[in-house]
C-alpha cells in the first residue's frame, strides 16, 4: 500500500476539503483517465483496488499512472476507549480529491477495453467519477 516514507509531522489536522482541483485536472501521460466529479478522501486501500481492476482488466496490454498519492495521516483512537488521553495513533493515509482532479490515466492498443477497465476502476472510488479522453 502507499504511504510516505518520511513526514516532518506525524500527525495532521483534517483541514477542508473545498474548491476544484487546481492543478492535476488534465492529462499528462495516457490517453485516457478518471477524473473525479465529487470531493472526499481516498485510502491507500481504495487507490490500490482501482489500479488492480484496471491492470486485471488489460491484461497486461497498456500502461497505468496513478495521479494522487496518499500523503495525509488520518488517526483513530480504539473502539470502547474513554474521551482525553490525546490525540490517537496513525490508522490509514489518504489522498485529499477534489472535484476535477484526474485519478488515473491509462494508455494501450485497445480504446474499449481501456473504457471497461476504467468504468471497473470508477466502481471501486468513494465518489462519482467520469472517463474522460485526450484530445487530439
Amino acid at each position: 500500500m502507499l504511504q510516505p516514507k518520511r513526514r516532518k509531522y506525524r500527525k495532521e489536522f483534517r483541514g477542508r476539503r473545498k474548491g476544484n482541483a487546481q492543478r492535476g485536472n488534465s492529462l499528462s501521460f495516457g490517453e485516457y483517465g478518471i477524473k473525479a466529479l465529487g470531493r472526499g478522501w481516498l485510502s491507500a486501500a481504495q487507490i490500490e483496488a482501482g489500479r488492480r481492476a484496471i491492470t486485471n482488466s488489460l491484461k497486461r496490454k497498456g500502461r497505468v499512472w496513478i495521479r494522487v498519492f496518499p500523503d495525509k495521516p488520518v488517526t483513530s483512537r480504539a473502539a470502547g476507549q474513554r474521551m482525553g488521553g490525546g490525540k490517537g495513533d496513525i490508522d490509514r493515509y489518504v489522498a485529499v480529491v477534489t472535484p476535477g482532479r484526474i485519478i488515473f490515466e491509462v494508455t494501450g492498443p485497445n480504446p474499449e477495453l481501456i473504457e471497461n477497465a476504467l468504468r471497473k476502476a470508477g466502481g471501486k472510488l468513494p465518489f462519482k467519477t467520469k472517463l474522460i479522453k485526450r484530445e487530439v
